[in-house]
Formats: structure tokens, C-alpha cells, sequence
């Protein structure tokens, strides 16, 4: 029997191996192939355990405890490994998004693919819901932890979401003409699943997949055909007349600096001047800096006191920041429920409370950069406030149901998704720094808000009555014509 003259570790001839290895003198001169691999798939591993471990403590701590050294306990691995494969903690929060989205997206692009180009909605909705049982932690991080990770975090959760919109719109694009497809937006519609993923999942929820059946009716009460949607696109539209319900000044804005020495006044009306400038300070500076930036010497300096009085109002910047976000939230709801119960019948009743809200954080930029971006980087006390605000608003969409004409209307699961697409748009408006437009995405909301109940046809024509409506008409240029729309403005 003739012995294999073939190296079996690396499929060539022996004596050609061996030069290979350890050259004319026997030194080795290459690493043998199962080494380099061994030696990548360690990388690997250390890399998807510090990932894992960032997803881990940022569920269990939020954003702020999720240190270095807290993701490195969890990982097993030491701080020198973790920053031969990350910067900082930042980078590999982002880091974490991104692995998710990649994930993600896959998955989206799978089901797309395996339907009609008119069921690419309902399946881009299914995927996700489907990603959020497989992947409870994962999807947890990414649809709802990730929004406390500051602006650079934000900016790579908004761009995954447009990714997996694009995956979307380019299958919804094939649909013949007649078919039905949902008259909406595809980044309101998979921003507001995430929103309604994550909060169950940061309520401990088991059975995230329940949640299928309900929020496909839910997109369904918005199909038409492919050919005649209206709202298909989110885009600025035509303003209505402001509402008189909405304050003639900023709710937020910076009082007077005391004069020095002793001022003759109370000194409860010291302490709360300074506590004024005190909250108006950290909403400037959370929308300059972001809430994670920011610090208490930032806040002092802006609003011109000593840090011995900010400590006397507040425990810490956190504190402060909880303080804005309630403060806020209260002249919201009060704004908003003024307009709401001053009207009659629930479409228009709708339709007011909707235009003095986006009219209200059109004017107060402060409050809706506060109340719909960084309250989640405040804390979980900002969060349940904003999940209290849901339920809030729930309040006035349930009048809906003693009204609306549909044989079958929503479900509890379809109200809350229509108050978190709401929230989706403000929040990606509120995003935009400078150029809000809050104010002209009325349209859209009552859309979003009235459809489910009444119907398309029906919903499109209360909305084009309300805008010729409160529209203030174009007059002549005449002293009387002017004086007669700055009354209009007023109404």
C-alpha cells in the first residue's frame, strides 16, 4: 500500500506544505489556515457578546447606566477588547442599532418579496412583529431604547427605518393600479409599529405577536386603490387659520433677570423666577446640545444663576429636565382639551383640538423637541409620561366610536396605533431644528385620526370643508381688508 504524499491540513503536495510553512531554514513563515479562521471567529464572538452585552444592560438600566464598564461585566470580556473593536460607549451603542437594523431589514425584505406588491404593507407590518417575538431584546433596544442614545443614535434608528420604508415603497411601486392598497405614509406606518412594540416590550408583554391581526386592520381601514391615494406622501399642506385657543406669547420663554442686590419683591416670586429660568434654560440647551450633552454648569450659565440656586430647585440635571417635560405635557393637554370640548360633534371637535396642538408646539418649538425627542433620554419617569400621554389622548378618539358610521370600528389596538402615528410625525417634525412645520401636517393627522371612523370619502371631505373653512380668504389690499383678517386670525 503506497502512503499519501498530500498534506491533509492543506490539500497540496508534503513536501510543498512544508516550504510553505517553514521555509529553506525551517522557520515558519505562515500561519496555518485553521489559525487565521480560529482566530476571526474569537473576534467574532467577543464582538457579538459586547453587542449583546450593550443591548442587555441598556434594556435593564436605560441609556445612562449603560456604561463601558457595566457592558463589559456583562460581556465577560476586559476594556482593553472592548475598545479594539469600539471608540467609545457611543459607538457601540450605534453599533447596536445598526446590527439590529441589518437584521431586521433581511427579514422585511424576505416577506416583501414573497408577496403580492400590493400586500407589501401588510407584510412589512408582519415582519416586524414577527422580528419582535423572535427577538424581544433586540427589537426592545432597537425600536424603543435606542431613542435615549442622544442625536447621532437617533440618526442612525431614523436611517434604518428609512431603509426598511424603501424596501416597502419599491414592492408597493409594482401594484396595479386598482389595487387596494393603505393611503398612508410608510414612515408614519412603521414608526408608529415601532413605538407600539416597544412600549409592550418595556411593559415585560409575552404575546407581542397578538398584536398582527388588529394592526392589520388597523392599515386596512385606510385602503384605496394604488391609483387615487391622497396621503400616500407626508408633506406640508395648506395651514389653517390660527385657533384662538392656542396663547398669544410662548408658553416657554425666559423671564427678566432680577435686578442685582436685594429686589423688592417676595421671595416666592425670586425662587420662581429663577426656577422659570431655570426650566426654560435646560429646554434651550436640550435642544442646542441634546439632554445627554448637556450639563448642569450649561444650564446655570444660560439661565444666569449660581449653581447653589439650581440645587436648591432641583436634585440634578435629570431632575430639571423631568420638570420641563411635565410642565409641558400639562399646557398640551390643557391647549388641546380647551379646543377639543369648545366645538360640537367628534369630527370637528377633532379637528380643532388637533390644529391649537399643532399650533401650539408650531410656536413653542422648545416643547416639542423636549416632548417628543429628548424625554426619552430623560428617563423612565419621561417615558411613562409619554405613555400616560397616549392614553390621554385615547380619551378623545373614543368618542369616535359612538359616531362613526363603520360597520366594524377600530379596536383599542388601532387607537393606539392612530395616537402613535400622530406622535411619529410630530416627532420626525420636531427633528427638523428650524424649519417646523408642524402646523401644516393638520391635514395629514385628521387623516390618520378620522379615516378608521368615517371612511375615506367621508374623511377627505371634512377635511377639504374645514380648510376652506378656516382659511383666511384673500381680500384686497384695503385698510378695511386688513383690519378684517387680523379679526379672522384672532377668531
Amino acid at each position: 500500500m503506497q502512503t499519501s504524499n498530500v498534506d491533509t491540513s492543506t490539500g497540496l503536495p508534503a513536501e510543498m506544505s512544508t516550504r510553505i510553512r517553514f521555509g529553506a531554514r525551517g522557520c515558519r513563515v505562515a500561519a496555518r489556515p485553521t489559525e487565521t479562521m480560529a482566530q476571526q471567529r474569537r473576534k467574532s464572538t467577543q464582538r457579538e457578546r459586547l453587542l449583546k452585552g450593550m443591548v442587555e444592560v441598556t434594556n435593564r438600566a436605560g441609556y445612562a447606566g449603560a456604561n463601558v464598564s457595566a457592558v463589559i461585566a456583562e460581556a465577560g470580556v476586559s476594556r482593553p477588547t472592548f475598545y479594539d473593536y469600539f471608540a467609545d460607549r457611543d459607538d457601540c451603542f450605534r453599533a447596536c442599532i445598526e446590527d439590529a437594523h441589518r437584521q431586521l431589514l433581511d427579514a422585511v425584505e424576505k416577506a416583501v418579496s414573497a408577496r403580492a406588491p400590493q400586500e407589501a404593507a401588510a407584510a412589512t407590518l408582519e415582519a416586524l412583529v414577527a422580528y419582535a417575538s423572535a427577538e424581544p431584546a433586540r427589537a426592545r433596544f432597537l425600536m424603543g431604547e435606542s431613542m435615549a442614545g442622544g442625536e447621532g443614535a437617533l440618526d442612525v434608528r431614523d436611517h434604518g427605518i428609512a431603509q426598511t420604508v424603501a424596501a416597502l415603497e419599491r414592492a408597493e411601486r409594482a401594484a396595479p393600479a386598482d389595487a387596494p392598497v393603505p393611503d398612508l405614509d410608510a414612515r408614519v406606518l412603521v414608526g408608529s409599529v415601532y413605538r407600539m412594540i416597544a412600549t409592550r416590550l418595556r411593559r415585560g408583554e409575552a404575546a407581542i405577536s397578538k398584536l398582527t391581526g388588529e394592526l392589520l386592520g388597523w392599515i386596512a381601514s385606510y385602503e384605496r386603490p394604488a391609483a387615487q391615494r391622497r396621503w400616500r406622501r407626508l408633506a406640508p399642506r395648506t395651514a389653517p387659520g390660527r385657533s384662538r385657543h392656542v396663547p398669544d406669547v410662548p408658553i416657554q420663554q425666559m423671564p427678566g433677570v432680577l435686578p442685582p442686590g436685594r429686589p423688592r419683591v417676595p421671595e416666592e416670586e425670586i425662587a420662581e423666577n429663577h426656577r422659570l429660568r431655570i426650566l426654560y434654560a435646560a429646554a434651550r440647551m436640550a435642544e442646542q446640545k441634546g439632554y445627554t450633552a448637556t450639563t448642569v454648569a450649561d444650564i446655570t450659565k444660560l439661565a444666569s444663576v449660581d449653581g447653589r440656586v439650581f440645587y436648591r430647585h432641583f436634585t440634578d440635571k435629570q431632575d430639571a429636565f423631568a420638570a420641563v417635560h411635565e410642565l409641558g405635557f400639562q399646557q398640551v393637554m390643557d391647549v388641546t382639551a380647551k379646543a377639543f370640548f369648545a366645538a360640537e360633534g367628534w369630527p370637528l371637535r377633532s379637528w380643532e383640538a388637533g390644529r391649537a396642538l399643532t399650533q401650539l408646539l408650531q410656536e413653542n418649538p422648545l416643547v416639542a423637541h423636549v416632548g417628543f425627542v429628548e424625554a426619552y433620554a430623560v428617563g423612565p419617569g419621561a417615558v411613562q409620561r409619554i405613555e400616560d400621554s397616549h392614553t390621554a389622548f385615547m380619551f378623545f378618539l373614543q368618542e369616535g366610536l359612538m359616531y362613526g358610521p363603520q360597520a366594524t370600528p377600530p379596536s383599542r389596538v388601532a387607537m393606539e396605533a392612530i395616537i402613535s402615528a400622530v406622535f411619529e410625525i410630530v416627532y420626525l417634525q420636531a427633528r427638523r431644528r428650524g424649519d417646523l412645520r408642524i402646523a401644516a401636517m393638520l391635514p395629514d393627522i385628521t387623516h390618520l385620526w378620522l379615516t378608521p371612523f368615517l371612511g375615506n370619502e367621508q374623511a377627505d371631505a371634512f377635511i377639504d370643508a374645514q380648510l376652506r373653512a378656516s382659511t383666511p380668504a384673500q381680500r384686497p389690499r384695503t385698510g378695511r381688508g386688513r383690519a378684517a383678517r387680523r379679526e379672522g386670525g384672532r377668531a
